[in-house]
């Protein structure tokens, strides 16, 4: 059996039913999929997606990211998207291991273990794909493992975790990476803005405001927050709006205007205007349909 078989044997085995399931081990969680899925708004935070069966799909802005057993997704910031699981079934379910990016750990290793060549590139995506390499795939197997001994978690997961973070951060093609374990990186300085933007959401922003919260000149900081989450400033945070809104009108039975008062929107019709645009249809229809699949009406 390949490393890539046991990955599908062990998630297969602890996940029975669909959904994000959390682990015996911290940061670690298990997501199963029998069938692919609409596209639904999530939040991506700093995490490892490493998918052993099945493909999915997060749409970041305009752009695409289409990620399998051959590509594994990173996702360097919290990011609003709109994910999908494009390839599943019942007789071959999607199987995925997601790891939470610890920021501490990655800048001890990187510390420790200094590219000798510091090249300068474009600011970085906020999410990027890459090779899922031989050594990737075997630790991932083996920290995966642990659940079949749970008496070995404590002491072995934590090392097996920084053996992966090793190989992402020495791995070609992740300079996204090197950026998060620097403090003073122009992704973390605009991490500080999108932390303060998912906090303030529903609260009207200037954006020199924004730009004094990044430490960085005007035009850079356009520059290298649209690079990073393929949006404005505005567009960023009327995402982050939409999406509340709309898990306030499917969970909680709020009504249209309610909702979009409640994320921060003064018109009613800027609202749905805006919701439209991003779910494709009306919020109060959006929401019915929605209800009435969960209830599986």
């Amino acid at each position: 059996m390949n490393s890539l078989s046991k990955l599908v044997d062990i998630v297969g085995r602890h996940v029975l039913d669909d959904g994000i399931h959390s682990t015996a081990i911290p940061g670690v969680s298990l997501i199963r999929s029998a069938t692919p899925t609409m596209p639904m708004p999530v939040v991506y935070e700093p995490t490892l997606c490493l998918v052993a069966q099945g493909r999915k799909q997060a749409m970041l802005g305009t752009t695409a990211y289409v990620y399998d057993p051959a590509k594994y997704l990173v996702a360097s910031v919290d990011l609003p998207v709109m994910g999908s699981v494009i390839e599943a079934s019942e007789a071959v379910p999607y199987l995925c291991l997601a790891l939470d990016l610890d920021t501490a750990v990655l800048s001890e290793l990187a510390l420790r273990h200094p590219l000798r060549e510091e090249s300068v590139s474009a600011p970085p995506a906020g999410i990027t794909l890459n090779d899922t390499t031989p050594e990737l795939l075997d630790a991932a197997v083996r920290l995966a493992g642990l659940l079949d001994r749970p008496r070995d978690i404590e002491a072995l997961a934590p090392l097996v975790i920084r053996e992966m973070l090793y190989r992402l951060l020495t791995e070609n093609g992740n300079s996204i990476i090197r950026q998060m374990a620097q403090a003073d990186s122009r992704l973390n300085q605009i991490a500080k803005v999108i932390a303060w933007l998912r906090s303030h959401y529903n609260e009207a922003c200037r954006i020199d405001e924004l730009v004094e919260i990044a430490g960085m000149s005007r035009s850079s900081f356009h520059t290298h927050f649209k690079a990073i989450t393929s949006m404005s400033p505005l567009e960023f945070r009327n995402q982050l709006r939409l999406q509340e809104a709309r898990r306030l009108m499917v969970t909680d039975a709020v009504d249209a205007a309610e909702a979009g008062y409640a994320v921060g929107y003064e018109s009613p019709s800027q609202f749905s205007r805006d919701y439209a645009r991003l779910f494709g249809m009306p919020p109060a229809k959006d929401a019915w349909r929605l209800r009435t699949d969960i209830c599986g009406i």
